[in-house]
Formats: C-alpha cells, sequence, structure tokens
C-alpha cells in the first residue's frame, strides 16, 4: 500500500496530507471490518458510470472538486465537506476540475444505523442535501477515515456508527415510522440466512418460511428496515466477495464461479452497475 496517504490540510488540520494531483487513478481499500467498509480514490475527470449502493454512501472530499450527478442535479463537494448518499440512488462521480480529485469514502450497512438508533428509528433517516457542513460528522468520519492502513477496533466502529446515526437523524426529513417487533424479527431472519446462502439462488418460499411473512409483505419491510430489496441484498452480498476476490489479483472467470455468477460477463455486467466501472478496472487501480 502506497504509504503516502494522506489528507490535505486545508481540508481540515487533524488530517494527514495525501498523495498529489495529478498522479494515476487509484483505489485503495482499507482493511475490512464487520458491516463498514472504506475506500480512497483518486483520479482525474469522469470516472464512475451510473450506479448504486445498497449502502450508506458517507464522502469526505480532500482535495480538489467532488462532482457527482445526484436525485436529478449536478452536486460539487469541496474540500472539507461530507457527502451523503442513501441506499439505492444512483449515481456517478468524478473530478469537478482538471487538477484531479482525493477522497475517502465509508460505507456503512443500513442495519447497522437503524440498530444504532434503537427501534424507534426503523425507517432509515433520509438526509434530502447530500452535501453538508457538519464539524460533528466531519469529526465521526475523520476518526474512522483518517488512518486506513489501520483496523478500527470493535469500540471505535461502534462509536463512529452511533455518532454517523444520530447525526444523520439530525439532518433527515420526515418522520420516523415504526415497525411492529415481530416484523423486524423477520427482516432480520431473511438478512442472515441470505449472508449465509449468498453464493447460492435463494428461493422466495424458503424466505416465506423462515420469517413467517408473505413474499410481497417481506419485502416492503425488508425494504424499509435496510434500504433495499431481499434480491438486490443478496446480489450486492455476491459482489462484496468478488470485489474483495478482485482486489487480491484472482483471475476474473474464476472470481465469477466462486462468488455463484454465470459466468465472468454476468459479473461484469452487474459489477458496474453496482461499483461503477468494470472488474478489470477495479482490480488495475486497486493494484497500481
Amino acid at each position: 500500500m502506497n504509504e503516502d496517504k494522506h489528507i490535505n490540510e486545508n481540508a481540515n488540520p487533524r488530517l494527514e496530507r495525501s498523495c498529489r494531483s495529478p498522479e494515476p487513478a487509484q483505489i485503495i481499500s482499507a482493511p475490512a471490518v464487520s458491516g463498514l467498509s472504506r475506500i480512497q480514490a483518486r483520479f482525474v475527470g469522469d470516472f464512475f458510470e451510473p450506479h448504486r449502493h445498497d449502502t450508506y454512501a458517507l464522502g469526505l472530499t480532500m482535495q480538489g472538486i467532488q462532482a457527482f450527478g445526484y436525485r436529478g442535479d449536478r452536486r460539487y463537494s469541496q474540500p472539507g465537506q461530507i457527502i451523503v448518499l442513501h441506499p439505492d440512488e444512483l449515481h456517478d462521480g468524478g473530478s469537478g476540475t482538471d487538477e484531479g480529485l482525493l477522497y475517502r469514502m465509508l460505507y456503512l450497512e443500513p442495519s447497522l444505523i437503524r440498530d444504532a438508533l434503537g427501534e424507534s428509528f426503523v425507517t432509515l433517516p433520509f438526509v434530502e442535501t447530500p452535501i453538508l457542513d457538519d464539524p460533528e460528522l466531519q469529526t465521526a468520519m475523520i476518526a474512522a477515515l483518517g488512518e486506513l492502513e489501520n483496523n478500527l477496533s470493535d469500540l471505535a466502529r461502534d462509536d463512529t456508527i452511533s455518532q454517523i446515526a444520530h447525526c444523520l437523524v439530525r439532518h433527515a426529513k420526515g418522520p420516523k415510522s415504526l415497525v411492529g417487533k415481530n416484523n423486524i424479527s423477520a427482516v432480520n431472519s431473511a438478512r442472515d440466512f441470505l449472508y449465509e446462502n449468498a453464493f447460492r439462488n435463494v428461493r422466495s418460499e424458503e424466505l416465506e418460511e423462515i420469517t413467517d411473512m408473505d413474499r410481497f409483505a417481506l419485502s416492503r419491510h425488508f425494504r424499509r428496515s435496510f434500504g433495499t430489496s431481499p434480491h438486490r441484498f443478496l446480489l450486492m452480498r455476491r459482489l462484496d466477495f468478488a470485489r474483495k476476490m478482485i482486489e487480491e489479483a484472482q483471475p476474473l472467470a474464476d472470481v465469477a464461479f466462486a462468488v455463484g455468477f454465470a459466468d465472468q460477463s454476468h459479473l461484469n455486467r452487474h459489477f458496474k452497475k453496482a461499483y461503477g466501472i468494470s472488474p478489470g478496472q477495479w482490480g488495475n487501480y486497486c493494484n497500481n
């Protein structure tokens, strides 16, 4: 991993200085943490094609101007500003100037936000404004993203999630609706089953049996709790595993087979829809 990975002091004095533009496009992934992933990306020009995650995506712009399309408008984030993208919302990404862009991103599984807020906040907080100037949220982001080469301890992880969850609620619009305890138990059971069976085709009848809910009610409550459908949740778990294997420079054909895709082209199509670039590009940028 490149050791010169520090953040522009102009963005925040507590952040260390990072790679200087212009340099080759690069993606650095931090050590894995349960339910949470972190990356640094550096590039010039348009980079990520329209795609969507099934996680909250929170970004800290470090150098340059971050430009992205989101909910019908073109948005621009400056150094020190926080980007908040809701699960399953289509967006792209690029550099707003010819000088290039450097930023770090934190991806949080929606279940972590829901669990941190408690049962009164089962409906996920939706932040209408995707670019925020919020010192409290920035502090939480810096704690999680300041040293990508290091793992987060369990306590640091939980504290970061708690701080971010409550900041999201503070910025969120709309009422917080409730879902009964039985439904919470059901969607959690469905989520756990999908995790355990991510590499095979799961039938709706299986989820109905383990949750004691019909497939359509389950789909509604699952989306309300986790921000996406059971089908897409399963697909994204496969892609999570695929991405890790690609970062380890494993052959793409082997990756596709290992995580349950029909072939490499099948993996390519879904990977690009989820991450905005192809598996081959991801591997090249991660292994620069």
